[in-house]
């Protein structure tokens, strides 16, 4: 089965878009624990979210630059790889998270 680039692009686009509204749409912003004591696990969790966030908006506008022919497909090929890792990462953070939450779980009271 071949999809042609412009099909690829439109179903990229629309996946991001419904990413970026759930992303936005329904979360609250939620305060520091503890403010003046340096960085907190809340603080933390949220730049890395924004950081993921970003990277994915800067490789979705290059990609469109590249359609209208005004990117340079190296500088594409970059940020959707920078926008990859940074999910990935994000991922496993996510997983290790589960994972210690469920280790307390089964630790004996």
């Amino acid at each position: 089965m071949a999809v042609d680039f412009a099909s690829a692009v439109s179903a990229y686009k629309s996946a991001a878009g419904m990413f970026a509204q759930s992303a936005t749409a329904g979360a609250p912003a939620l305060p520091d624990e503890n403010p003046g004591q340096g960085a907190s696990f809340t603080g933390l969790v949220r730049d890395a979210l924004q950081s993921t966030i970003q990277a994915g908006k800067e490789s979705e506008t290059l990609t469109r630059q590249a359609i209208e022919g005004k990117a340079d497909l190296r500088e594409v090929v970059m940020a959707v790889n920078n926008a990859e890792t940074t999910l990935q990462t994000v991922i496993a953070v996510r997983d290790k998270v589960v994972s210690a939450y469920e280790t307390i779980l089964r630790m004996p009271i």
